[in-house]
């Protein structure tokens, strides 16, 4: 799985940083810029739960993950065609594809691992490459990404490249009979989605990632328009770096704490960098918050996939996957992304960045609310 993830990070490093530059310089203004990244992350909550349910259904995972590869590819005359409809169209392709791809990926992987398997050094490998490209993106002298034309022509190679070692794979990736966990006994149990305990996680989730979508999406207007600083590569990289450590240690954090209250730290991460955004805006401030990344998304990410994996069984996992990306990731995604760009028109920035730390304090909250109910639980059971 490694040399998968590996190239299908690189299709991240052209995406993720540069995807609202590209809306940008199509010439919208920055309420219909939200709107469109809005479109995209609308798309991407369908796309897990089509090509998951295909998954799962027949047991495969090599063909759904040729196709969402390549998806992207088709998008890719989004540069050249402006007008409001034909980009919403390109960019719900280019999502359709691009978000499934990442909880196929997942959702293979944590079954092949099972419950003990260390999820966050195979993921880790995708951070690196994430930050290689990024770097090389940042000072390359060739189809430098300042502009959409040189953007969509990146996405194209790097999409290409990810297929290849998917092509590679086996076309049963479960590696046990289907329905069984990795010891071969049959899984167990139905998926508690109504539980306190799975309520309370999938809030915590909810929010963060709301409050995340002003990173991905809005970070790399501010650098470039207000602060006039042509750094989106290196402050990605800066923010990768600091992840991956901790994705190496996420096992053992995951074994003696547990999921909820890793969540819980990566809530208190996220507020604390948006609010440093928001109240110092110097460059070594902005640098220097990108190192809580590695609480953002290197403790978050992998608390997340351990949050559901445990929660839906094997022959289920892709679905959890896709609730996860879909749910968890798109939708809060689409909402952020679609509020964000009418706060940055009406308020700019910094306050942009300070309202959505407010989704990670009521997170917070939700976290502190769900201990003290469960330590009072606790103690009425031993008194009792």
């Amino acid at each position: 799985m490694i040399p998968s993830y590996i190239l299908s990070f690189v299709v991240f490093g052209t995406i993720t940083p540069y995807l609202s530059i590209l809306i940008r310089d199509l010439g919208y203004s920055p309420g219909l810029v939200g709107v469109l990244l809005g479109v995209f992350e609308g798309a991407g909550i369908a796309g897990p739960f089509v090509f998951g349910a295909w998954a799962d259904k027949n047991g495969s995972y090599r063909i759904p993950l040729i196709i969402t590869t390549l998806l992207p590819v088709l998008a890719a005359p989004l540069a050249l065609f402006i007008h409001p409809l034909i980009s919403a169209v390109f960019l719900a392709l280019m999502a359709f594809g691009f978000r499934s791809t990442t909880s196929l990926l997942d959702a293979v992987t944590t079954i092949r691992l099972g419950k003990t398997g260390d999820y966050g050094k195979i993921r880790a490998a995708g951070s690196i490459s994430f930050i290689v490209l990024v770097l090389f993106l940042q000072w390359t002298p060739v189809l430098k990404p300042q502009n959409s034309e040189n953007i969509a022509a990146w996405i194209t190679l790097s999409s290409l490249a990810a297929v290849f070692p998917i092509i590679l794979l086996p076309r049963t990736m479960t590696g046990s009979p289907r329905g069984r966990g990795r010891s071969g006994s049959p899984s167990k149990g139905p998926v508690h989605l109504l539980s306190i305990y799975f309520l309370t996680g999938f809030a915590i989730i909810f929010l963060c990632r709301l409050a995340m979508s002003v990173v991905y999406s809005y970070f790399p207007l501010y650098l470039t328009e207000e602060l006039d600083w042509n750094v989106v590569g290196a402050m990605f990289a800066l923010a990768s770096m600091a992840e991956v450590p901790c994705m190496f240690i996420s096992a053992r954090l995951l074994r003696r704490f547990g999921p909820l209250p890793l969540l819980a730290l990566a809530a208190a991460g996220i507020s604390v960098r948006l609010l440093i955004w928001a109240a110092f805006p110097g460059r070594g401030f902005i640098a220097g918050a990108q190192l809580l990344h590695s609480l953002c998304f290197g403790i978050y990410h992998p608390a997340a996939v351990n949050f559901i994996s445990t929660s839906f069984p094997p022959e289920k996992r892709a679905l959890g996957m896709s609730v996860y990306l879909a749910l968890g990731s798109g939708l809060p995604s689409l909402l952020g992304n679609i509020l964000g760009g009418f706060l940055v028109e009406d308020l700019g920035f910094r306050p942009l960045f300070a309202c959505f730390s407010g989704f990670t304090v009521l997170a917070l909250l939700i976290y502190g609310a769900w201990y003290i109910l469960g330590r009072s639980a606790a103690r009425n059971l031993r008194s009792g």
